[in-house]
């Protein structure tokens, strides 16, 4: 069988296993809705089994989950269980109710991250298992080819990082080369004055002699 994120639980308990392995089987499949009813499913099962002799007449798990968190010790591992076990039956309970279909690939991908750290919680703080599996992270390579990751999670952060920063920082455009600035003439050369009579003033004189002449004429 190939290997999956929840390979964790198959010696912990193999009922959780086999449903986490369904779920992830939906998800490939893109049927997002029965996956999150899925995973809701598993989150109802492990409330219960950690409440075990606790549990009195709760029946639903919306009534195990008021008692388990009655019961909280309220250290911040377990209030991480009980959000994340929240968060598993509002999202279940939102796809099984649902009116129409709804292809949600992100909120299903996160109902499986939940629960697998729901699981690993379960596994350690419940069962006894050994505390290195809380440095195991959700592979979402792994859920869609089968295959671990190559890169480490330090890895795909700084080639992500590396990758914004290039599409961020627009080309560099590239600037004509400017003119050098023609040396100014600091020498002036004095314009020689012109002598006579200019064309305007003969033109104004003439206009003069016209205007007295008509003046005289009128006054006669």
């Amino acid at each position: 069988m190939a290997k999956t994120n929840f390979d964790y639980l198959k010696d912990i308990d193999n009922n959780l296993y086999e449903m986490m392995v369904d779920a992830e089987r939906l998800y490939r499949g893109e049927f997002f809705e029965q996956c999150m009813g899925q995973t809701r499913r598993f989150g109802e099962h492990l409330c219960r089994n950690v409440l075990g002799s606790n549990r009195t007449s709760e029946v639903t798990f919306d009534e195990m989950l008021s008692t388990l968190k009655d019961k909280s010790n309220h250290s911040e591992e377990e209030k991480e269980f009980i959000e994340d076990l929240y968060f598993l039956k509002k999202q279940g309970n939102i796809s099984v109710h649902s009116g129409s279909v709804e292809k949600d690939a992100t909120t299903a991908l996160e109902c499986l991250q939940r629960a697998f750290e729901a699981g690993l919680n379960y596994s350690v703080f419940y069962k006894k298992a050994d505390s290195d599996i809380l440095k195991l992270r959700y592979d979402v390579e792994l859920l869609i080819t089968g295959n671990p990751s190559k890169q480490s999670l330090s890895d795909k952060y700084i080639e992500a990082k590396e990758q914004a920063q290039k599409t961020s920082n627009p080309k560099k455009k590239t600037t004509k080369k400017t003119q050098k600035p023609k040396p100014q003439v600091t020498s002036m050369n004095s314009v020689p004055r012109k002598n006579g009579i200019s064309a305007f003033w003969i033109v104004v004189g003439v206009f003069m002699i016209i205007a007295m002449i008509t003046l005289i004429y009128l006054l006669v």
